[in-house]
């Protein structure tokens, strides 16, 4: 393969269209973005807590979600941070298993659904995972993750620039980024008064 073919822009371009063409696939269900956006407001109209989980880079994703919906001045938690409070009715859990399901999102999001939470699952594999069941809503995000990554004949020479759940979580990723943005409009927020919520303990 010509060297130029691994160069940053080009590599880079071919990664943001693969996890672009996400976001243009039919789908049965209201759209990720309008049923994050719509539930987000929602709870902020209660007066609820917002909490976030995932495993591995999905939580990583969430995790960065968390934080830019605290700069929008909800009350946003990581499960399992110290100062994550108790979960309740008027509460909205935001949880991903992207292949459909593990074992500690599904426990995670029994215990939320049991405390009378909305629980909102994010997932590429609404048919055929174990989430789905403690989930009130499920939002499908199309894309690959370990559960449909392997292909036959699978050389090291053709090994894709986004292996096993890169493609669903760099979605991820994209997909809160249009939440914080479409949520900060619905609110109101400033830029001013954004960048005034984050830490200065850095």
């Amino acid at each position: 393969m010509a060297e130029n073919t691994y160069s940053t822009p080009i590599m880079a371009t071919q990664i943001c269209n693969q996890i672009a063409t996400i976001f243009t696939k039919p789908t049965t269900t209201p759209p990720p973005l309008d049923l994050l956006v719509g539930h987000i407001i929602s709870t902020s109209a209660q007066k609820g807590h917002i909490f976030v989980y995932g495993v591995g880079r999905e939580g990583l994703m969430l995790k960065a979600l968390c934080m830019r919906l605290a700069h929008l001045g909800l009350s946003a938690h990581c499960v399992f941070d110290m100062t994550t409070p108790p979960i309740g009715p008027k509460d909205l859990l935001i949880a991903s298993a992207g292949p459909g399901g593990f074992s500690t999102v599904d426990a995670i999001c029994g215990v939320a659904k049991s405390n009378g939470a909305c629980v909102l699952l994010l997932t590429a594999q609404p048919e055929m995972g174990s989430s789905v069941e403690y989930a009130t809503v499920v939002a499908r995000v199309p894309a690959q993750t370990m559960a449909d990554d392997h292909q036959e004949g699978h050389v090291e020479e053709s090994r894709p620039l986004l292996p096993m759940g890169s493609l669903y979580e760099g979605a991820l990723f994209v997909l809160f980024e249009m939440v914080v943005f479409k949520v900060g409009d619905v609110l109101g927020q400033t830029s001013e008064a954004v960048r005034a919520r984050h830490t200065n303990l850095e």
